[in-house]
């Protein structure tokens, strides 16, 4: 199967503000591509750019996406590992939009083979129920959301912290005592905290039936990370220190975390994800699939993704929940309430709607 062109677009998805403790994003800035072949059907691929944590914007994808492209024509599209090794070998990092092409190349193999991609990856179908996260805000206007949450059928969910270890704790006590004691609470700093607070904050959340936090400290901070698991009584995920499965090796020797959240955008797609679940599965340490802000094209990704690996028993996969004002998608996942069901047709089984295209920016190599 040979690769005739890719179109690129600029899949610009605009949202209602969504705070984290790096900044705030007022649009997804997304791109998507079809990478076309000579047998007459395309792969679909998405990423999201998120530069306080990866360093992309949907301009350097844009860019960057050209010349994978370029090095992609004439060239097989089943040979899936040579055709991603080419991308490492022209260029380090941007794991970004590597992302994309990764979705669209598997998108094409598990086509070819007429199954659908979690099948085509040894998976089966179990069920996937997502958290729900809320921004950051107000301590008292995030516990009013938690209790919106919890009346809509929500039973997970993730609070951004990543401010004052005060304020974080006044914050997670509100939205506990909001929502009572059987909802389940996730934390995720987004590397806010330095040490002193990610102790304080930590410590006194003992009592709080808080599940796990995520990336407490920035990336600098890792070698504080074993002092402080075993300081805290709340679980620690790895989230921004993991980008690919020699971080993952990296602070489970160090024994540094108890979980890994697997991210596309940052591990460049299935290939180094899998990576990444398997070293973590070797040692014990479960995983999540998480996401930026991609649409439901991606996101069918990431689901097909968790089905064919038994050691993802965490789902943050609520991605195109957080303030998209639009679905620009056709076929893919879809919620029911906050369970995902996965598509059964070849391939990824979603793509974007043609209509929304016609208004983003697209280039063709």
């Amino acid at each position: 199967m040979t690769i005739l062109h890719t179109d690129i677009y600029k899949f610009s998805i605009p949202m209602h503000p969504f705070t984290i403790a790096t900044g705030t994003m007022h649009y997804a800035q997304n791109i998507l591509i079809r990478v076309h072949t000579d047998a007459g059907f395309y792969g679909v691929g998405e990423c999201s750019a998120f530069p306080m944590i990866v360093g992309e914007t949907q301009a350097t994808c844009f860019e960057m996406a050209k010349d994978f492209a370029a090095l992609w024509k004439g060239k097989d599209a089943l040979a899936t590992n040579q055709r991603m090794q080419e991308l490492h070998d022209f260029t380090a990092f941007n794991a970004t939009i590597k992302s994309a092409f990764d979705i669209a190349l598997h998108d094409l193999a598990a086509r070819a083979a007429n199954q659908p991609l979690y099948k085509f990856l040894g998976g089966k179908k179990k069920d996937i129920e997502t958290d729900l996260t809320i921004g950051i805000d107000t301590p008292e206007n995030m516990a009013k959301k938690a209790i919106k949450f919890k009346e809509d059928g929500v039973r997970m969910i993730k609070i951004k912290l990543g401010r004052t270890a005060e304020e974080d704790l006044q914050r997670v006590r509100g939205i506990r005592k909001a929502v009572g004691p059987d909802i389940i609470l996730r934390i995720d700093a987004n590397q806010g905290w330095d040490f002193e607070n990610a102790i304080s904050a930590l410590g006194q959340m003992g009592g709080l039936g808080v599940q796990f936090c995520e990336q407490p400290m920035r990336t600098y901070n890792d070698p504080h990370l074993p002092q402080l698991r075993t300081s805290v009584p709340v679980k620690i995920m790895a989230d921004e220190s993991v980008f690919d499965h020699y971080d993952a090796l990296r602070l489970i020797t160090d024994k540094a975390c108890d979980f890994v959240n697997i991210k596309f955008a940052k591990s460049g797609g299935i290939i180094e994800a899998s990576r990444i679940n398997a070293v973590c599965e070797q040692h014990g340490i479960p995983c999540m699939m998480g996401g930026m802000l991609e649409s439901r094209v991606a996101l069918t990704a990431f689901a097909h993704f968790a089905l064919a690996h038994d050691n993802i028993i965490f789902h943050d996969m609520d991605t195109c929940m957080l303030g998209h004002k639009t679905d620009p998608v056709t076929g893919g996942v879809r919620y029911r309430g906050y369970f995902l069901e996965i598509p059964d047709t070849p391939g990824l089984g979603a793509d974007a709607d043609d209509s929304f295209l016609q208004q983003c920016k697209k280039v063709t190599v």
